[in-house]
């Protein structure tokens, strides 16, 4: 039995070695990556569910303890000098992944690690709002966000009433009052895509004055989104978004998986993309495919977090993308909950106090997070 534990031991720590020697061999020739986050000791989880936080939904008509199930898939960005997550957390109404209903927390902190709850969701699906017949009963799900210079925060997030995903837009000044505008295809095309499954956006940003803000690139906004493969949209408003079409009309794949690879099943974008010296810095979410057709180094159906680069002048054009993942599944509660398969899904990314703060969900059923000195 002691053998047994020894040999055990031996085998992970050789697995986590060969996995930061491989990082580190890419790193040579991917100087564009952003490699290095760490996750701090003895800080993480950083969000847990709770059965602390009772709300009035007014879908049930009823109190419920709104985020007693899971808290995971955070978006972050910062505000008066802390660090605010908004954060996917699930009630316990049902069983089985997205049987339950979502809404979107409020969390922040002046460390980037401690975080303290608003209390009450500020983003859920209202049988009284314009958007009522998109989101319930599933609920708002996975969102990201990012803030334009003048200060109005942008966020897209997924529409689920359990027929159809669609990605959608909300704004807002202080984080806690949403404004809802509906699918971010509604308009384009006369909606020949608003009724199509879609999710998952990640709006191109860059730094000004110390402060991540939305870009713009040719006068337009640009907006990677999708979980099957990668697509880019466009906007002059913010609001409505237009798809890239390839030469035959339908969804142009500027990004797909790649058999035997982590990414195999799924490329689903990350956090907001980042304009930097070297291109557009888009990380985003590989699962991998079981057997042969997926990475055997990693667990069939595993979340693992990779980054790509598309080009800086024409952000359509995909330049290159890490063979490996830059972050793994590695603790218990990333690898048990909703999604014992394994998960480190990530969807926040923030400027914080000298360092990037990068904030995932742990299967589905978590938050936690990682950091890289600048």
């Amino acid at each position: 039995m002691k053998l047994n534990s020894i040999m055990k031991r031996n085998f992970i720590l050789c697995c986590a070695l060969a996995f930061v020697l491989s990082a580190a061999a890419q790193t040579k020739d991917k100087d564009w990556a952003w490699m290095d986050f760490v996750r701090p000791v003895g800080v993480n989880p950083v969000m847990s569910p709770t059965v602390n936080s009772l709300f009035y939904c007014p879908m049930q008509g009823r109190a419920m303890l709104w985020e007693e199930s899971d808290t995971f898939n955070p978006a972050a960005t910062v505000l008066n000098g802390r660090v605010v997550l908004l954060y996917r957390a699930e009630d316990n109404s049902a069983t089985g992944i997205g049987q339950r209903t979502s809404r979107i927390g409020y969390a922040s902190s002046d460390d980037g690690l401690h975080f303290e709850r608003h209390g009450a969701p500020v983003l859920y699906p209202n049988p009284s709002d314009s958007q009522a017949e998109f989101e319930c009963p599933g609920g708002c799900e996975d969102p990201r966000v990012a803030m334009t210079e003048d200060g109005t925060y942008v966020m897209f997030y997924t529409q689920w009433n359990r027929k159809v995903a669609r990605l959608a837009v909300a704004t807002s000044r202080d984080l806690i009052h949403w404004i809802k505008h509906g699918s971010v295809f509604a308009q384009a095309y006369g909606g020949r895509f608003k009724d199509n499954f879609s999710k998952s956006a990640s709006i191109v940003t860059k730094m000004k004055g110390g402060k991540q803000v939305i870009a713009k690139i040719n006068g337009k906004y640009w907006l990677y989104w999708g979980e099957t493969f990668v697509n880019v949209a466009t906007s002059d408003d913010l609001v409505n978004w237009t798809p890239m079409l390839d030469a035959e009309g339908n969804l142009l794949r500027v990004m797909e998986p790649r058999e035997g690879y982590f990414d195999s099943h799924l490329t689903e974008c990350g956090p907001p993309a980042i304009l930097t010296k070297k291109g557009i810095l888009l990380i985003y979410n590989g699962k991998n495919l079981p057997g042969d057709k997926g990475d055997s180094r990693y667990t069939a159906n595993a979340y693992c977090a990779g980054q790509a680069l598309f080009d800086a002048k024409n952000p359509a054009r995909f330049k290159d993308r890490l063979d490996e993942p830059f972050f793994i599944p590695e603790t218990d509660f990333e690898k048990s909950g909703q999604y014992p398969a394994g998960t480190v899904f990530v969807e926040g990314l923030v400027p914080f106090k000298g360092a990037w703060y990068l904030y995932y969900g742990c299967a589905d059923s978590r938050v936690s997070v990682a950091v890289r000195q600048e």
